[in-house]
């Protein structure tokens, strides 16, 4: 089945300069896309950064203006937002690395041009985690855990805290000591991550990932976790990364070694298969070839299509102009993969259960 065509979206994220040619009935169904794909404020720093803004029609203008003030406003508020981490976290002189948006805005990639960001995720040393906690809620954060089987189920088997939500502003810190669930079948050394991060100038202990490893997180956080309600702004966020490190000598080289030292194969297989294919990322066809040999990565043509079938429906913008019949069991299809792939069955089936039991039988408060 031929899947509804995305060009539109793609060519105005990779070709900015078609905007200034499309037609009423375009800017309509586009608006429409890159809302629902968190893309308006991409679209308009992206004009503005070529001077195109002045040639794009006034009403689908409006749209393009207002997504970059949200997004210009959110990104003010992130810093300010680590800038309090870091004043909370430096009397013991604890450190921490940003991860995804976080990351991308402080060190001022590509791939924060009007990215839109709700929340601040940050690494730490497992042994650090108390510390870093208390630290935190001295500050006003609080666990946003709803209840004592998921503050348990987030610290025995997962790989971050329960969220914590700062009680005055509403702002929430997740914080990591590791990038996939300790139940999970694989398991990068955060120690590796860790040792390799790189310091922030004009910040005290704080850090954001290597180039290599800011690339294979983003992989791994798109392709193991099973929600796709963000999967397009997954895969934009790689295409900028990837576009952007290449620049560096020795990239490309250094990727496969990478994500095999950290087991992370597949999510960058699949990163680089799915953002040359939706987005045209320009990945070596040496690339492609040498990372489809390694074990771990799928070697049945069948199965690899019938994957193609499900991330090329769920990697979408959630709307309905991007998604044809087959879209709604895609996603779910994928969604238990992602439960599959973080924990054992048996933890799978008890974690199920009780979620069930609790959604039947809520637990009544005073």
């Amino acid at each position: 089945m031929t899947l509804p065509s995305i060009k539109l979206l793609r060519d105005a994220l990779i070709e900015p300069n078609s905007l200034t040619t499309l037609k009423p009935s375009q800017w309509d169904l586009l608006i429409r896309q890159g809302r629902n794909a968190s893309m308006l404020a991409r679209m308009a720093f992206d004009c503005q950064a070529l001077d195109l803004i002045e040639k794009i029609p006034e009403q689908p203008r409006r749209h393009l203006d207002s997504a970059a003030v949200l997004a210009a406003r959110q990104h003010r508020e992130l810093r300010w937002e680590i800038q309090l981490i870091e004043e909370a976290l430096a009397p013991k002189e604890l450190s921490f690395v940003l991860l995804k948006g976080a990351a991308y805005a402080i060190t001022a990639l590509r791939a924060s041009r009007g990215r839109m960001m709700s929340d601040v995720d940050i690494l730490v040393r497992h042994t650090t985690l108390p510390e870093v906690e208390s630290a935190l809620m001295m500050r006003g954060w609080v666990s946003d855990a709803k209840s004592d089987y998921d503050q348990r189920y987030y610290r025995t088997w997962m790989h971050e805290l329960p969220p914590m939500r700062h009680f005055q502003r509403g702002t929430t810190i997740d914080v990591h000591h590791a990038i996939v669930p300790m139940s999970s079948r694989s398991h990068p050394s955060s120690d590796a991550l860790l040792s390799s991060a790189q310091t922030i100038p004009g910040h005290v202990n704080v850090m954001a990932l290597a180039p290599l490893d800011m690339v294979l997180h983003s992989a791994s956080h798109l392709f193991h976790e099973g929600e796709f309600d963000q999967g397009f702004r997954g895969i934009v966020d790689l295409d900028s990364l990837l576009r952007e490190f290449c620049e560096q000598e020795g990239f490309w080289a250094g990727l496969i070694p990478r994500a095999i030292q950290l087991e992370l194969v597949r999510p960058l297989f699949y990163a680089l298969r799915y953002t040359s294919t939706m987005l045209g990322t320009p990945v070596p066809t040496a690339i492609m070839a040498e990372i489809g040999q390694v074990p771990g990565v799928p070697s049945s043509q069948l199965f690899q299509t019938f994957m193609d079938a499900l991330f090329l429906r769920a990697l979408r913008p959630t709307h309905a102009s991007t998604s044809d019949a087959w879209t709604p069991l895609a996603r779910w299809l994928l969604y238990v993969r992602g439960h599959w792939m973080r924990m054992p069955p048996w933890l799978l089936v008890q974690h199920l259960a009780r979620k069930a039991w609790m959604g039947w039988f809520p637990v009544k408060k005073d």
